[in-house]
């Protein structure tokens, strides 16, 4: 009976030696990625280019005059000057350290207040009501007051994004900490695993998806705090570039300016979404 088995056997050994390697679909990550985003990656060209393409439309058909809607042609050719000759660059850096300077700060104190609300109700019933009544004041409001008393320069612009950046975190936050499972709470606990312990290895890892969704939208609305502190006052910044134009009739480097902000605001968003691709690759 055993040598029926091995006669059995020999061949399809034999036969899966033999058999080509190609038979077998050999995994490329890369590949993987292009047909998961492939539709992605192409819908981006296509829509840009239908919307530039009834941009140019609409100002063909109304034959309006380039200070009042200027073709795509005309904003390029402007965005392309101010780029090679340094006015661009001149004031993005400006907005760029406001933007960047507002979502640290404001990060920082919406990560550390939110810790410690999601740990004591009492204080979140307490504070709550004048969190939530200080974000219901606009920004365009406040913004004259920060000037006033921080002056015009950088610091009263990055506090202005501060405050905005401030609130979605926040609450991002708490609902992030509050939303980790008592049963692994209970598990940490069991193990005798001290406070640092199951923050590290608990709630921070649990909160991340939380964490990283409010900071998807803080990183659009530190861009909105910095052009509303520019516009207030300002000598420098993409913002003071827009009210710049706005008072010499020059809307081509108004939508250069506004086109450079977009820019920014997507490079930011993309940075934040590779961020949490590569933080919650443990989930996936």
């Amino acid at each position: 009976m055993i040598s029926n088995i091995s006669k059995r056997v020999k061949p399809m050994q034999q036969t899966l030696k033999t058999a080509p390697s190609s038979t077998y679909p050999v995994y490329h990550p890369t590949l993987a990625w292009w047909r998961t985003h492939r539709l992605e990656l192409l819908a981006l060209p296509v829509g840009l280019a239908l919307l530039i393409g009834l941009w140019a439309l609409v100002a063909l058909a109304g034959n309006y005059p380039a200070f009042i809607l200027p073709g795509p042609a005309v904003v390029f050719s402007e965005l392309a000057k101010i780029t090679t000759n340094g006015t661009l660059w001149h004031h993005a850096q400006a907005t760029l350290f406001e933007i960047f300077g507002g979502l640290m700060l404001g990060l920082s104190a919406a990560t550390v207040l939110g810790y410690l609300l999601a740990k004591s109700p009492f204080l979140e019933r307490l504070a709550g009501p004048y969190i939530v009544a200080s974000q219901s004041i606009p920004a365009i409001a406040i913004a004259p007051l920060l000037v006033i008393w921080f002056g015009s320069g950088k610091l009263s612009k990055v506090l202005i994004c501060a405050l905005i950046v401030f609130f979605p975190i926040l609450v991002n936050t708490i609902v992030g900490l509050r939303s980790v499972d008592p049963g692994l709470k209970t598990l940490m606990r069991s193990l005798r695993a001290n406070r640092w312990q199951t923050f590290v290895m608990l709630e921070v890892p649990a909160a991340m998806p939380m964490l990283l969704g409010g900071l998807k939208i803080g990183v659009t609305l530190s861009v909105i705090g910095a052009v509303v502190g520019e516009f207030v006052g300002a000598d420098r910044g993409l913002g003071y570039l827009i009210n710049l134009s706005k008072g010499l009739f020059n809307t081509p480097q108004m939508f250069a300016a506004i086109i450079a902000l977009s820019i920014i605001s997507l490079i930011l968003y993309m940075l934040v979404s590779s961020l949490e691709h590569w933080l919650l690759a443990w989930r996936r």
